[in-house]
């Protein structure tokens, strides 16, 4: 891992209620300055992992801490911001005047507030009662909530959710921009096609347990994109392809070979060899959502935590308690 110092860290940590194990032996990192990703199918235990980090939940076992630089208390600026699911937002409150409740809360003047509603693009609607906004304006606003205090740390939960292309563009920007001015982000997708634009490490859930973690490099690496072959000898071929120190090849039914990461040359190359003839190549792209299909199970969603208190957004310090790169 990095040498930075870390913005959050989670060990060994578990909650189990009543006979559910919602969490399980968890252990993870995020050094201050990246964007890191929880992904996993509805009940994996993203939102339980992020409401034990954020001390809303009391772990069953293992320890969860918030840190990183500039995590003591400042004037004007407070140290984490949250959103979760549900987003703590009052139906038939206005836009402005809800969030001028939780800036009210944070000691966050309503300066502030207009700021935050035209760089979360809801000024227009500011007068609107919340229960008139779509999903994805109220995801907004749960946004601009979490950043009323202006925090270095972030933990978002599935804030995507609801938003459309152009808006999921601005908001990975905006997060990326935070990123490179030092902030960190933890946040949750139930897809991996919708992090792996912005994570700078995915930490892949199923059923409360860990099942892959490092870079969306590294997934890739071992979920390779692959050449589909069709030949009048498969099995020459892939021997001719291992000879060349090709041996990422899977037969398929249909009797055509997978080939991860080879050349039109290797192919060639490995055909002579072989005396064989390629009577068919194409390619198969992996989408990522087929890679994290087999990674998981699909989850048994565990009994929900209890609810969180009013206004969801957490101010303060809170206690202890990609397919493919980037950049």
């Amino acid at each position: 891992m990095s040498s930075r110092a870390l913005a959050f860290a989670v060990g060994g940590l578990s909650k189990s209620f009543e006979t559910v194990t919602a969490v399980d032996d968890v252990s993870f990192v995020v050094p201050a300055g990246k964007i890191a990703a929880l992904v996993g199918p509805h009940g994996a235990g993203k939102t339980t992992v992020l409401r034990m980090l954020l001390g809303l939940l009391t772990p069953t076992s293992g320890t969860a801490s918030v840190g990183g630089p500039g995590s003591g208390a400042r004037a004007g600026r407070q140290v984490l911001g949250a959103m979760l699911e549900p987003r703590g937002l009052h139906p038939t409150r206005r836009v402005r005047a809800q969030l001028r409740v939780y800036a009210c809360a944070a000691g966050v003047s309503d300066s502030r507030v207009e700021e935050l509603l035209t760089l979360v693009r809801l000024d227009s609607v500011a007068d609107q009662r919340i229960g008139s906004l779509t999903e994805g304006m109220r995801t907004r606003l749960a946004l601009a909530v979490a950043l009323l205090g202006e925090p270095p740390l972030l933990v978002l939960d599935d804030p995507a959710a609801g938003l459309d292309g152009p808006e999921t563009a601005w908001l990975f920007e905006y997060l990326r921009t935070h990123a490179r001015r030092g902030g960190t982000v933890l946040l949750t997708s139930r897809t991996l096609a919708a992090v792996l634009p912005v994570a700078d490490e995915l930490i892949v859930l199923d059923r409360g347990s860990i099942v892959f973690q490092g870079s969306p490099a590294r997934l890739r690496r071992n979920h390779p994109d692959r050449t589909l072959v069709k030949s009048t000898s498969p099995i020459a071929l892939a021997t001719a392809l291992a000879a060349q120190g090709v041996t990422d090849a899977v037969m398929r039914p249909d009797g055509r070979l997978a080939i991860a990461e080879v050349t039109a040359a290797q192919l060639e190359s490995a055909a002579a060899t072989a005396r064989v003839q390629l009577t068919e190549v194409g390619a198969e792209h992996i989408h990522p959502d087929q890679v994290l299909a087999a990674l998981t199970r699909g989850a048994t969603p565990a009994q929900p935590a209890p609810p969180a208190a009013p206004g969801q957004v957490i101010f303060g310090t809170a206690a202890p308690a990609h397919y493919g790169a980037r950049r």
